[in-house]
């Protein structure tokens, strides 16, 4: 066991730079690091809601109105929390984004839609409480991974478009100028994740097909659809980085700008553990593209 913690920090270096960016960006945008100010645990579900959930909100110290990202957490929609994406919610913030990190219902209490409501909320409480927390509400993007880039990613690509997944929720005041997305289940019907898929949509895919098609972020990709960026780990046997290539795939199809990110020798878990130097690059991505 001694051998083994010796080795993993080496591991992990090691495979953080093993990865493939296309397209390449061979300009990188670089900002001084800045600091930033945590809120903790604020409240930004309605107050009828079934349950009551919570965010932590990183505030950057910047001049004017910060961009925002909102992020989700991952955990086959059914656990974990949005302490997981602290790191990269302080990432984030210190190179100037303003970080919404939420939590949302889990399965099998709650099944699909319930999610995505939540995500909804979570985006309007940002156009509603943008002036006192210094936000800017025009220029918000998302950050996911896994079930989190699945959520956040069907938020985008629903929200320009006419979808019954927007009522009474959503809308063009919940859209995502970007989005960045890991380890993306972004097919479900081709999802073979068995239980989670299960209780997450409340049946199997023979008798809720169109369910599956529904929840599927890839079924809403359209001309409208906001860039995305796009990194997996090429070994995952949870999510297929197949999940990813035809994401991108019908992005390409649509004319959505994207990249993606490829990391090679990784799965699921450790894509998100090395995913510094991938955080990175998506950070820059959202420079980019904020003002879209």
């Amino acid at each position: 066991m001694i051998i083994l913690a010796a080795l993993i920090p080496g591991t992990l270096a090691w495979l953080s730079g093993c990865a493939s960016h296309h397209p390449a960006v061979t300009q990188p945008i670089d900002r001084p690091e800045t600091e930033f100010t945590v809120h903790s645990a604020i409240a930004f579900s309605p107050e009828q809601w079934p349950q009551k959930l919570y965010a932590d909100l990183y505030v950057p110290a910047v001049s004017g109105a910060a961009p925002v990202v909102l992020m989700v957490h991952g955990g086959g929609w059914e656990r974990r929390s949005r302490s997981d994406m602290t790191w990269v919610a302080e990432t984030l913030a210190s190179q100037g984004f303003a970080v919404f990190n939420v939590d949302y219902r889990f399965a099998p209490e709650f099944t699909f839609p319930a999610q995505l409501h939540d995500l909804q909320v979570a985006r309007q409480w940002i156009n509603q409480n943008a002036g006192e927390y210094g936000l800017d509400a025009f220029r918000v993007s998302g950050f996911g991974f896994s079930s989190g880039a699945h959520l956040v990613a069907l938020l985008a690509t629903v929200a320009r478009t006419n979808d019954d997944l927007n009522t009474p929720f959503g809308g063009p005041e919940t859209a995502l100028n970007a989005v960045v997305a890991g380890g993306l289940p972004s097919d479900l019907p081709a999802f073979g994740s068995g239980k989670l898929l299960r209780q997450f949509l409340g049946g199997d895919p023979e008798h809720l097909s169109e369910r599956y098609q529904q929840a599927s972020p890839i079924s809403h990709v359209n001309a409208v659809t906001p860039p995305f960026f796009l990194f997996h780990g090429t070994l995952d046997m949870l999510v297929p980085f197949s999940q990813t290539k035809r994401f991108a795939q019908e992005l390409k199809e649509n004319e959505v700008y994207h990249e993606v990110y490829k990391m090679h020798l990784r799965g699921h878990i450790t894509s998100f553990l090395t995913a510094g130097t991938a955080v990175d690059s998506a950070a820059h991505f959202l420079i980019r593209h904020q003002s879209n």
